[in-house]
């Protein structure tokens, strides 16, 4: 069983990496899919909950930039013995915006957003719980998955 936490900007292609690799097999957590209510962190928590006592993989599909945003997803997945993976979708601001930009309707979002996501993502370390960190590069129409080959330490955790 494992717990999937994707990290990136909007539009880095966090969504159909998750439809890609992990649709047959994980269920699908996103606030995304929770509309725009109050509450959406608790009802993002009780699905993750919900799967994990079933004791099926999920993947959590948000932007998730802040260690403070990750550490209560890893704390719930260690409660129910999963794994923690981390994948880090290395994409640059200019290209996100590119991305964005061909969304339609409510897949875009504002630039806004993205100028704000991208001033406090930290990249996913082991330090904070992660048993697997893998870096996410968009090539072409795919994805090109590099393994991170060793813990990383604090003083590199935050991008400016």
């Amino acid at each position: 069983m494992e717990l999937i936490i994707l990290v990136g900007l909007q539009a880095a292609g966090k969504s159909s990496f998750y439809r890609a690799r992990f649709a047959d097999t994980h269920a699908l957590v996103s606030k995304d899919l929770l509309g725009n209510a109050r509450g959406r962190q608790g009802r993002q928590m009780a699905l993750i909950e919900g799967a994990l006592q079933l004791g099926e993989s999920v993947v959590v599909d948000n932007t998730n930039p802040r260690i403070e945003d990750r550490s209560p997803l890893i704390a719930m997945g260690r409660t129910f013995g999963a794994r923690i993976v981390g994948y880090h979708f290395d994409v640059s601001l200019p290209d996100c915006l590119r991305r964005n930009a061909l969304c339609q309707g409510h897949a875009r979002v504002p630039d806004v957003a993205i100028y704000a996501t991208v001033r406090k993502l930290e990249p996913p370390c082991f330090a904070e719980g992660f048993d697997a960190v893998s870096r996410v590069h968009l090539i072409g129409a795919g994805f090109e998955i590099e393994p991170e080959p060793k813990p990383c330490f604090e003083e590199n955790t935050h991008v400016a």
